[in-house]
C-alpha cells in the first residue's frame, strides 16, 4: 500500500486540482458582493442519514484556502448522523469560505455515501472473519478521497493503484499464455528490479486454483464469480497456504452468504462506484 507521506501528497493534487478548476481567476460574484474584510460563519447542516465522511478533507480545504479559517467540529468522521445534525462550524472571511463551499461539500457527499454504504457492508459481515474490500474502480482524479471514505466506513483499501501491488487478472493470464508462465515471469521481473509487492492471481475455476497453489509465492487468490458451493471448495483446497477473496457482483444480498463460505476479503466496486450522494448543506449563520 502507498506510504501516508504519498496519500497526504495525493490529498494536496487533489485540492489544488479542484481549486484550479473551480476558482481560476477569482470567485467574482463573491469579489463583486462581499467586502473583503467580511467576516461570516456558516455550518455544515446534514440533510439526510448516513455516516459522515470528509470532515477532516474538509478542514484541510479550508486551510489552503484560507489559514485563518477557524473550524469548529462537532461530529468526527466515520459517525452516524441524521436530518438536522449540524457537522461543524466554519468561521472567518465570508469570501474565503464561499470559494471553499463547492468543494467541501462535492467532497463530503460523495465521501459520506461511500462510508455509508461501506459501513452497510461491515454491519452485514459482522460476526465472520470477513473483511469488505475496495477496487479500483473509482473515479479519476479523487480515488484517495474515495479510498479514505471506505476506511471511514470500516471498510480496507485494496491495493491503491496499479504501482503498489500485483494482481495477476485473467487478461494478464490470457495474454502471458497461463498462470504458471504470468507467475513465474511476475517473480522474475521483481527480482530483477528489487520490488517488494505482494502478488495476488485470478481463478476461474478450481483447477485454475490448484494451479496457483502449485505455483506458489501468491500472497492471495481472487476467487472470482464462484458460486457459494464452489467458493467453498475453494477455500478447503486453498485452506491456509494464502489468503482469499470472493468478488464478482457481489452485493448486499449476496455477501454474507460468501462470507459463510470461509472467505478472508470480499471486493466490492459498488462501495465506490454505486453511490447516491449524502444530502449536505454548508448555510450562513
Amino acid at each position: 500500500m502507498i506510504s501516508e507521506a504519498q496519500f497526504n501528497t495525493e490529498i494536496e493534487l487533489i485540492i489544488a486540482n479542484a481549486i484550479r478548476e473551480d476558482v481560476g481567476d477569482g470567485d467574482h460574484t463573491s469579489l463583486s458582493c462581499i467586502p473583503d474584510a467580511a467576516i461570516g460563519k456558516a455550518k455544515l447542516l446534514v440533510k439526510d442519514n448516513g455516516i459522515i465522511a470528509g470532515v477532516e478533507f474538509a478542514k484541510e480545504v479550508f486551510k489552503y484556502i484560507d489559514a485563518d479559517l477557524q473550524v469548529e467540529t462537532l461530529i468526527e468522521d466515520g459517525s452516524a448522523v441524521s436530518y438536522g445534525d449540524i457537522v461543524f462550524y466554519v468561521q472567518g472571511r465570508s469570501q474565503s469560505i464561499l470559494v471553499a463551499e463547492r468543494l467541501v461539500l462535492n467532497a463530503m457527499q460523495r465521501m459520506s455515501a461511500i462510508a455509508t454504504k461501506t459501513k452497510l457492508f461491515v454491519d452485514l459481515l459482522d460476526g465472520t472473519k470477513t473483511q469488505i474490500l475496495d477496487t479500483r474502480k473509482t473515479t479519476p482524479g479523487i480515488r484517495a478521497l474515495e479510498k479514505w471514505a471506505v476506511k471511514i466506513g470500516g471498510g480496507v483499501n485494496h491495493r491503491f493503484a496499479l504501482y503498489d501491488m500485483v494482481m495477476i487478472k485473467d487478461n494478464h493470464i490470457d495474454f502471458a499464455g497461463g498462470i504458471t508462465k504470468a507467475i513465474e515471469k511476475t517473480k522474475a521481473y521483481l527480482k530483477t528490479h528489487d520490488k517488494d509487492l505482494k502478488i495476488i492471481v485470478e481463478a476461474r475455476n478450481l483447477e485454475e486454483i490448484a494451479e496457483i497453489l502449485e505455483a506458489k509465492g501468491v500472497y492471495r487468490i481472487l476467487i472470482d464469480n464462484f458460486n457459494y458451493e464452489d467458493t467453498k471448495k475453494a477455500v478447503a483446497l486453498i485452506g491456509d497456504k494464502c489468503l482469499t477473496e470472493s468478488s464478482g457482483g457481489i452485493n448486499e444480498k449476496t455477501a454474507r452468504e460468501y462470507a459463510n463460505c470461509g472467505v478472508d476479503y470480499i471486493s466490492s466496486g459498488a462501495l465506490t462506484h454505486s453511490v447516491y450522494n449524502l444530502d449536505l448543506s454548508l448555510k450562513a449563520v
